[in-house]
């Protein structure tokens, strides 16, 4: 696997979310995939401990699908983001699985309307090989101030 290729892809990935083309987006996920926002700085379960987020693809359907729902009156004004990453680094390779782990800093701004929200945070990609395409199996978003008293994130960080 071509490590240029891996990190391409992260910026892509980045990308169809700055540009609200979820459904692209959704598409980059296995079956199995999950989007991952952890309540606690190193926590290790999402199933036994509360998160932000813990998302499967039918959760994330669901919200895709609300996004295009002109009466959600959250989204309006309009919400956009803009994500501001680091160079995407790998940090494993399990052959076994075939699977790469990358992580990503990143500083995330929302806006809606005149409210501005910004958020550093550090976004651990768990990447798999299917069927020749490179698919998430987990993307984790490790928010800096997570414990903090968050208002409301519209979109996907």
């Amino acid at each position: 696997m071509n490590e240029q290729e891996l990190i391409r892809f992260v910026y892509r990935e980045t990308r169809l979310l700055d540009d609200k083309r979820f459904d692209e987006w959704y598409e980059l996920f296995t079956d199995d995939g999950h989007y991952w926002v952890p309540l606690a700085r190193g926590q290790q379960d999402p199933l036994n401990h509360a998160s932000l987020m813990y998302e499967d693809k039918l959760l994330l359907k669901l919200r895709i699908e609300r996004y295009r729902n002109p009466r959600s009156y959250s989204l309006h004004p309009e919400v956009r983001c803009q994500h501001v990453l680091q160079q995407p680094e790998v940090e494993s390779h399990d052959a076994e699985r075939g699977e790469f782990r990358l992580r990503t800093p990143f500083i995330y701004v929302e806006t809606r309307g005149d409210e501005q929200q910004v958020y550093a945070a550090v976004a651990s990609h768990t990447l798999a090989r299917i069927d020749g395409a490179l698919r998430m199996r987990l993307k984790r978003i490790d928010i800096l101030n997570c414990d903090a008293a968050l208002p409301s994130i519209q979109l996907f960080l």
